[in-house]
Formats: C-alpha cells, structure tokens, sequence
C-alpha cells in the first residue's frame, strides 16, 4: 500500500454488516453537515445502484464503499473527479492482480479485467449549509462476479488474490490522497498522462450510445476537460458523456457499471 500523503484527508472508516447503499448513507451524512473524510463499507449492500438508475447485485464478499469529500476546486472540476476516484481505485485493485497488464481503466469510471467489467464509480455531488459535497462510490467484485443474463463479469479472484474488502477501502483512502495532491500540485495533464497509460489502448474500437443515438470509432484519447476524444468516419468528435462499448467485447456486456 502507498504511503499516508503529507496533509492527507482525515478519513474515519465505518464498516456495517448491511446497509441499503452506502453511497445513500454519506449523502444522508452530507446533509447533516459531516466533515471530509467520512467513508462507509458495507459487508453487504441490499440496493446498490449505478449509473442510470441501473441496480447493483452484491453477492457478498465484495467491495461496496463510499466517501464524502468536500472539495475545494471549482464546481465545474466535478468532471475531472472520476480521473482522480479511477486512478485511486485502479491502485488499490492492482496488487491482487496477478497480471497488471489485465487491470484497465475505461472511459469514464469502469475498471475492466481481461476486457470484462469488474468494478465501477458512481460521484454525485450537492451543496448544504457546510458547504459543497461530493460522494464517491465504489463497487468491485473481488470474490464472485454476479450473474445476469446476457452479460459476462470478471471478479479479482478469477485473476489473482481477492482481498478482504476493508483492506481494499483502506487502499483507495490513500489513494485517494495521493492522486488529488497529483492533480493539486501538476494539474489535469499528470492526471490525464497517468490515467491514459491505464485505460483501453489508443485505437480501440468504440460505441457511444447517448439520448440522441450512437457513434462509433476509435478510441484516440482524453482532451483538456476530460472528455472522450473519439476519430469516427465523419471526424473528431469530443464526447462528454455516453454508455461505452468497447466493439470486441460487446458481447461480454462490458457497458454494465458497479454501483454503491
């Protein structure tokens, strides 16, 4: 695990045999004014969710974890939070993974074994009488990938040693730190740099599917904002929020996305 950062948040760790989610929980929390630094596991998570209202199953022994954070960049840097909470999740993950070259990120908050999902954020952020605030939730499957129809998971285990969930949300707290004192002291393009030698390589085909339809093309990099930099037949196009399909592993359902 990295060294504790100089300055490091205040984290102050809550472990519940069951909660509904715990991402609810710290938002729950936010609102009554909790400081920095609150984060929630749960052994088992009842109604987990992810993004696009998409439900979450946890079949136990995995990883569902929460933090609240109150930021102090400005309001439109939420955009750049994922970069920090995938970079942060990536690490924690990847000493259990016996083959690191198989642990990648994928555009904007999904962590990928052999091509398949096995994790996923999920940021939301408000404001109350403290302050601005934002939740990060982290799922991952590190004993047992769950089983829905149509789509195949990967879990740590199937690729290395699964840790014990606590040593995981340990991790993340650390490494939380490390990559916002990266972001804080080099900017975006440190975290971008890092962030791209992680992810599905440059060239790899992809499928954006947003409200208005769907694009394909090949995956070319990040921008300046974050946003998913795509070449398609008709040219560049910046894309800034969307389902993602990687093309050769559509049928391994690898859109799906963890919750908290």
């Amino acid at each position: 695990m990295a060294r504790p950062v100089p300055g490091a948040t205040a984290w102050r760790l809550e472990i519940h045999d069951e909660l509904g989610s715990t991402s609810d929980r710290c938002v729950v929390q936010a609102g009554l004014g909790a400081e920095a630094g609150l984060a929630i596991m749960a052994r088992r998570q009842t109604s987990g969710r992810g993004s696009r209202g998409r439900d979450w199953q946890d079949p136990g022994g995995n990883l569902a974890f929460s933090v609240l954070l109150r930021p102090v960049e400005a309001e439109g840097a939420v955009g750049l939070w994922p970069f920090v909470a995938g970079l942060a999740f990536h690490g924690a993950i990847l000493p259990w993974v016996h083959d690191p070259a198989q642990l990648r990120l994928k555009w904007p908050n999904d962590l990928l074994l052999g091509g398949c999902k096995t994790a996923g954020i999920l940021i939301e952020s408000g404001s109350d009488a403290a302050g601005r605030w934002l939740v990060i939730g982290f799922g991952a499957n590190l004993r047992a990938a769950p089983s829905i129809a149509g789509r195949t998971l990967a879990c740590v285990a199937d690729y290395g040693t699964a840790p014990a969930p606590e040593t995981v949300a340990r991790a993340i707290c650390v490494e939380l730190d490390r990559w916002q004192a990266v972001w804080r002291s080099d900017g975006f393009g440190s975290l971008r740099a890092a962030w791209l030698e992680r992810a599905h390589p440059i060239g790899t085909r992809l499928v954006v599917r947003g409200e208005s339809g769907q694009v394909e093309g090949s995956f070319v990099g990040l921008d300046e904002q974050g946003m998913l930099l795509l070449d398609c037949a008709d040219g560049l196009k910046r894309i800034s929020t969307g389902e993602i399909l990687l093309l050769d592993r559509d049928a391994a359902g690898v859109s799906g996305r963890a919750g908290t």
